[in-house]
Parts: C-alpha cells; sequence; structure tokens
C-alpha cells in the first residue's frame, strides 16, 4: 500500500516540515555531484554502527547521526520517504508546534539510529536515510489521528485499486510489516538493505515523544482550516 495524501485540515503552515524536506533534496542533490566518489564519501561522513561501538567512537561519530539523517541512497530512497513525510508532517508539526516538532524529530531520528547500532552492532556500512525519523513522525500521526483519512493506493495482483482507509490500518499495518522483518533480520551477518530497526525504533520514540512534547493537548480552536 502506497500513500498517495491525507484528508486531515491543519491550522498553521509546516514550515518546518518544508525546511526538512529541502535539506533531504539539497543533500541528495549533492551527494549526486559526487559522482564516483560517492561511496567513498559516504564511508567518511556517514554514520557506522561498527565504528560507533569501538573505544571513543560515540564522541567521534555522534555528528554522523545527524548528517546521516539526510543523505539517501537512491531516488526510490528519498522519493518515499519524502512522500511520507509531505503526507504525515505537516498534522504533527500543527499539533505539537514549529520548535517542538523540530526537536521530536531530530530526537526520533537519533533513537532510530541507535536502535539500528545495537541490533547491527558489527556493520561497517554506512547507514543513512530518514527512515527513522520519519517513523517518528508515522507512530505519533497514529496516535493524534488515528481515523484520518488517507488515500491509499492499493496494487491488486495485475489491478491498482486507489481507496480511501483509516490511518490506524495503513500506519498499524505498517509497524506490524518492520516487526517481522526486523526480527527476521537478527542474527543476519553483514548485508545492504532496509535498516528494519531504525524503522522501529523510531516509530516507539515517536509513540512515546509525542506524549512527552504534548501532542496530546487540546489544540486550540482557530476560525478556518486550511489543508
Amino acid at each position: 500500500m502506497i500513500p498517495l495524501r491525507d484528508r486531515n485540515p491543519r491550522t498553521t503552515t509546516p514550515w518546518v516540515n518544508y525546511i526538512l524536506i529541502a535539506l533531504n533534496l539539497a543533500a541528495f542533490a549533492w551527494e549526486l555531484s559526487l559522482g564516483v566518489r560517492l561511496e567513498g564519501t559516504l564511508a567518511s561522513v556517514a554514520f557506522v554502527p561498527e565504528r560507533f561501538w569501538e573505544p571513543g567512537g560515540w564522541s567521534a561519530d555522534g555528528l554522523s547521526m545527524f548528517l546521516s539523517m539526510f543523505l539517501h541512497a537512491g531516488w526510490l530512497h528519498i522519493g518515499s520517504n519524502m512522500l511520507y513525510l509531505w503526507i504525515f508532517g505537516d498534522n504533527v508539526e500543527d499539533r505539537l508546534g514549529h520548535f517542538r516538532y523540530l526537536v521530536f524529530y531530530l530526537v526520533c531520528g537519533v533513537a532510530a539510529t541507535m536502535a539500528h547500532a545495537f541490533f547491527n552492532a558489527g556493520s561497517g556500512l554506512p547507514a543513512i536515510g530518514a527512515s527513522g525519523a520519519i517513523a517518528g513522525v508515522l507512530g505519533a500521526y497514529l496516535i493524534l489521528f488515528p481515523r484520518a483519512h488517507v488515500m491509499t493506493l492499493i496494487p491488486i495482483g495485475f489491478f491498482i485499486a486507489v481507496r480511501e482507509l483509516p490511518a490506524l490500518l495503513i500506519l498499524g499495518l505498517w509497524f506490524v510489516m518492520q516487526i517481522f522483518s526486523g526480527v527476521a533480520s537478527i542474527g543476519v551477518t553483514e548485508g545492504g538493505g532496509v535498516a528494519w530497526w531504525a524503522h522501529i525504533g523510531g516509530f516507539v520514540a515517536g509513540l512515546a515523544l509525542v506524549f512527552i512534547l504534548g501532542g496530546k493537548r487540546k489544540p486550540p480552536e482557530y476560525p478556518e482550516f486550511r489543508g
């Protein structure tokens, strides 16, 4: 299932969400400009679990946690991530407020990276992508707007259907899939692909942080809605 858009009005302009999307796109453009130097550059600036657990690695590799949140492995990677952030991030920012949303996003990203590092401690591969932070956004959206309608593309064999489904179903099913895939990946030695535990860690962090940062408070009343 691929979400296309939601029917969930907001009351403010999601400036932070726009800026985050712009930063991700700018970082991806920078990656494209590297050409043949891309692989070596990512190895030096991105987060590497094996390097993080070395003595003193947590301090030397701390900045890479944040840099890695804005780097992506290809067009499909950044395209899918930005689609999810565009659809679900604005409403979470609307509820949390601009500054708290920024803190929320970054903390979810760090939590996701740490979860990945814990379950893949021996990995020497760079871990990149906004997926962990965006998973936190999905967790918050699930708590705040479980009954919001999301227009969803559903492949059925050779056919494609477009239906409105509740966010609870779409995001709940997404998280269950991450759990199954994450458990299946335990014990698997070095390999590329999806950082399942980053998704799980970010999602769980989002579930908790949305309460800590006041997301469940009653939203203010506005005369008009935009979205």
